[in-house]
């Protein structure tokens, strides 16, 4: 049976948003309104004129809104940055882990056709698995099918459109995998948008929050049964979700999850990511709870050069394109901690724990919150109209 882990951690750990919070000063104000044609202009004496000064604070206060996130998520990604070009320049280095072979067993990555997906798809292919590709493009998912099958020489790669950003697709998705009446060892929740401008899903979800994590949120509960009659107690089934270090930084808003208040896309998707952790945890405790033979474990890949950062503004990607070369981790090194928590003997019977650099790894405090991890399931249960089997608290 799992045995959940949450709070146990080495104490080697990644550089935090602890003290990331930085005070913002914005000084700006709105300037009064110009009055209307005919309006007595006479000021009294002694009248107050609290409405220019109303005004400017809430103008100020908007902007520190949406100023704000983006700071705390640009720290916390120079400081991760910094700390992966450390460690690149320390002298030696761990040796890549060699992992037993996968023959017979079944995974699903979404976003399994290009950057850290399609690295992580590739190794668990090299390793015998049967792997399902989950995304949207067709043409560019049956593209990476081939390259792995020929790079591997494993002829059980295969595609399957799942839009996250729609639970009609999502839906269709289980189905047609269901059809296949094959297990399922390995799900790896791996796509993602990042930074998108204002913008919703299908189904009316702010798009960080609606694909990032209610997608993954359905897919899991959707094919968590296959899971369970798949997984054994001598080998778990696994469920492994790519978070980041800017959950660290991320603020949950349970009574405006949509970000309809005011919009920020760093806080939008520092939501969705903390979101993400929140969930496993939860999905752990539930798992073992009901006794079930599978994990859920969530991992962060660091500061990994993909095609994630292409809404960045534009001196973002000026000092992007200077440093990642040296700072950044390429696709195939991001692709590392997924492949090491879906394969890894050391994490076999293990769940509830995060994972960097193939290290277990305190997340941010507020991520263990029970009662915080409760309440997001109910209610990530009410948005996809999915059976809240979390409230019976198993």
């Amino acid at each position: 049976m799992p045995r959940s882990e949450r709070q146990s951690v080495r104490a080697v750990q990644p550089v935090t948003a602890a003290a990331l919070s930085l005070p913002l000063g914005v000084g700006s104000a709105a300037a009064p309104r110009p009055p209307s044609p005919g309006a007595d202009t006479h000021t009294h004496r002694g009248a107050p004129g609290p409405r220019p000064r109303a005004e400017g604070r809430e103008a100020a206060m908007s902007l520190l809104s949406r100023a704000l996130p983006a700071l705390r998520l640009y720290c916390i990604g120079l400081a991760v940055a910094l700390h992966q070009l450390l460690r690149r320049l320390r002298p030696g280095g761990a040796p890549a882990p060699v992992f037993p072979t996968q023959n017979g067993n079944v995974a699903i990555v979404t976003g399994g056709a290009k950057g850290i997906g399609y690295h992580t798809v590739k190794h668990l292919a090299r390793l015998g698995m049967h792997v399902i590709i989950a995304g949207n493009d067709e043409s560019e998912g049956q593209e990476a099918v081939r390259k792995i099958k020929e790079e591997t020489v494993n002829e059980k790669v295969e595609f399957l459109h799942c839009d996250l950003a729609s639970m009609k697709s999502i839906r269709e998705f289980v189905q047609q995998f269901r059809a296949k009446n094959c297990p399922l060892h390995v799900l790896v929740n791996n796509a993602g948008v990042m930074l998108v401008p204002e913008r919703k899903t299908e189904d009316g979800f702010e798009e960080h929050f609606g694909l990032n994590y209610l997608g993954h949120f359905l897919l899991t509960n959707l094919l968590l049964e296959t899971l369970k009659q798949s997984g054994t107690r001598s080998r778990n089934a696994r469920v492994i979700t790519v978070s980041s270090a800017t959950h660290y930084v991320g603020r949950l808003h349970l009574n405006d999850l949509q970000s309809r208040c005011s919009y920020s896309p760093h806080g939008a998707y520092a939501q969705s990511k903390l979101a993400l952790v929140l969930f496993t945890y939860r999905l752990q405790h539930l798992i073992t709870a009901d006794g079930s033979h599978v994990t859920a474990n969530v991992v962060d890949p660091g500061v990994v050069n993909t095609e994630l950062y292409k809404n960045v503004c534009w001196a973002t990607k000026v000092v992007k394109w200077m440093t990642a070369w040296l700072c950044f981790k390429t696709p195939e090194e991001g692709a590392s901690t997924s492949i090491y928590a879906a394969v890894s003997p050391e994490l076999e019977g293990v769940g509830g724990i995060y994972l960097y650099n193939e290290q277990r790894t305190k997340s941010t405090d507020v991520s263990y919150d029970e009662e915080l991890q409760r309440r997001l399931w109910t209610e990530s249960c009410k948005m996809t109209r999915i059976s809240d089997v979390g409230s019976r608290d198993l």
